[in-house]
């Protein structure tokens, strides 16, 4: 590992002489591409550093513990006490920094909530989410914009589409997707009784055109009239548009915007997303099959948390993890759930790392 270290500090020293060039400054994509590699390195480099430098204030320390001076040797001593526990701290936040890092985490996100079973509970709980995850973008200083709305008549959503844009947060949002289940006592409950209800929710990378390359010919365009709810009519033009990506036959539809080109291009960058999604599925479904990671394999078939209301409780079943904390999380306190997951994420990566 720590010679592995010394290459990145020497590529390190080597970025940082580039960059003072006033001929790669010139040049303001690569500058651009260098600095941005600089800062990655810099997080592992500063690290690295620390630790170097603890360890020879611990040589030096267990050096003076020999000297004929009683006081000396007391402050070395006390020393030798601060800097033994932080060392193994250190090293532990270096194996995090060197595990290989998922191209994706630095992109958007696309956010699809849809009402699974429950009836009208589950469509006001996806609204609910929805907030949630908007609360949260918030939080972060992100932005969120709705791509593609379905509402029911009551408040609730049918199914909500919407992209996240900031910094690194498809990083922080990816463990997010899967059936996400509540027990609550709907405002419709006469009885006082607690009702189960679900909405899934899929997190997908923001696709560009260095990601996917489709082909024109490969999409198929429908146009209709847009509907909103119990199909009165949005407006008298065919602005509505359905994308279908005829090799997968996934379909996409878009009928937010009154422009059919705007609908279009929500259209297609939704669709982009969904099918880089599912190569992500694919390359993930390998891994987990050769490494058996469980958190981060894109799997939405299972029930990955449970909201509980009567007992204010969020519970997240793939890492056994139970916060009594509902009312904050519902406002967008999600920190606690996502460090863990990532936490858990990077503990079971260095477990395969070290079976290798």
């Amino acid at each position: 590992m720590f010679s592995k270290l010394e290459n990145l500090e020497r590529r390190f020293e080597d970025l940082e002489q580039q960059l003072s060039s006033p001929e790669v400054f010139g040049d303001q994509e690569r500058y651009r591409q260098l600095t941005k590699t600089h800062a990655d390195l810099k997080l592992i480099v500063d690290a690295f550093r620390k630790y170097r430098k603890l360890q020879q204030d611990l040589e030096e320390n267990k050096l003076l513990m020999r000297d004929s001076d009683p006081e000396m040797a007391e402050m070395a001593r006390e020393e030798i006490k601060s800097i033994e526990p932080q060392l193994p701290i250190l090293e532990h936040e270096l194996k995090i920094l060197l595990l290989p890092k998922d191209p994706m985490d630095e992109k958007n996100s696309i956010l699809e909530i849809r009402a699974g079973t429950g009836g009208e509970e589950a469509a006001l709980f996806a609204g609910d989410l929805f907030r949630m995850y908007s609360r949260y973008a918030e939080t972060m200083g992100w932005k969120l914009e709705v791509l593609e709305t379905s509402e029911t008549g009551t408040g609730g959503l049918k199914e909500v589409i919407a992209i996240v844009k900031g910094d690194r947060v498809y990083s922080r949002l990816k463990f997010e997707s899967g059936i996400h289940r509540v027990q609550r006592v709907p405002a419709t409950e006469t009885q006082g009784r607690i009702h189960t209800s679900a909405a899934t929710v899929a997190i997908m990378p923001e696709a560009d055109e260095v990601d996917m390359n489709i082909r024109p010919e490969d999409l198929k365009f429908d146009v209709y009239r847009s509907s909103g709810p119990g199909g009165q009519s949005v407006n008298t033009t065919d602005s509505a548009v359905r994308v279908t990506h005829i090799p997968t036959g996934l379909v996409v539809c878009c009928q937010d915007e009154k422009s059919q080109h705007k609908n279009k291009a929500k259209g297609i960058k939704i669709l982009s997303s969904r099918l880089l999604q599912m190569r992500q599925d694919e390359q993930h479904a390998e891994q987990a099959e050769q490494r058996k990671l469980l958190v981060g394999s894109g799997d939405r078939s299972g029930r990955i948390r449970t909201y509980n209301f009567p007992q204010g409780r969020c519970t997240d079943h793939r890492i056994n993890l139970t916060l009594y904390k509902l009312d904050a999380i519902m406002e967008g306190e999600l920190n606690d759930l996502l460090d863990a997951l990532i936490t858990h994420d990077q503990t079971e990566a260095l477990q395969a790392q070290a079976e290798a």
